[in-house]
C-alpha cells in the first residue's frame, strides 16, 4: 500500500508540473500578443477574429516601422477573397472618419497603438 501511495504522489506531482508549464507557456503568449481592443462593431464575431489575426499575422511580419498602407491593403485583400468585394481598410495612429457600411461589415480596433477601421459597403451591379 505504501508503494501505491508514492506512485499517486509522483504522479500527482508531474501532472502539477505539466499544468504550471502549460499555464506559464499561456501566459508568455498572452504577454507576447499585441493588445487588441475593439473600439466599435457590426461585426460577427467570427469575422472579428479573423481580422484581428491577419492584422495581428501582418503587424508581426513587419520591420520596426508601421506600414499602415500595406496593413491596411492585406486586410481588404483578405476580406474581399474571403467575404466578397467592397470592404475598406483605414489604418493609422491618428485619423478621423464617418462611414456608412452594410449591416454586419464595420470593425473599428486598435491593436497596441494601430487604429484599424475595416467595412464594407453594398455593391450594386451595372446594367
Amino acid at each position: 500500500m505504501d508503494g501505491a501511495a508514492e506512485e499517486l504522489e509522483r504522479r500527482s506531482k508531474f501532472l502539477n508540473s505539466l499544468i504550471q508549464k502549460k499555464k506559464s507557456t499561456q501566459q508568455q503568449d498572452h504577454n507576447r500578443r499585441p493588445n487588441v481592443r475593439v473600439r466599435a462593431s457590426d461585426m460577427p464575431l467570427v469575422l472579428q477574429d479573423r481580422a484581428f489575426r491577419c492584422a495581428r499575422d501582418h503587424l508581426d511580419s513587419m520591420p520596426a516601422k508601421l506600414d499602415s498602407k500595406r496593413l491596411a491593403a492585406a486586410l481588404k485583400k483578405e476580406f474581399d477573397f474571403s467575404y466578397g468585394p467592397a470592404w475598406h481598410c483605414i489604418v493609422g495612429t491618428s485619423f478621423g472618419s464617418y462611414v456608412t457600411h452594410s449591416l454586419g461589415g464595420f470593425l473599428y480596433f486598435s491593436i497596441d497603438k494601430v487604429y484599424i477601421l475595416l467595412f464594407r459597403t453594398a455593391v450594386e451591379p451595372l446594367d
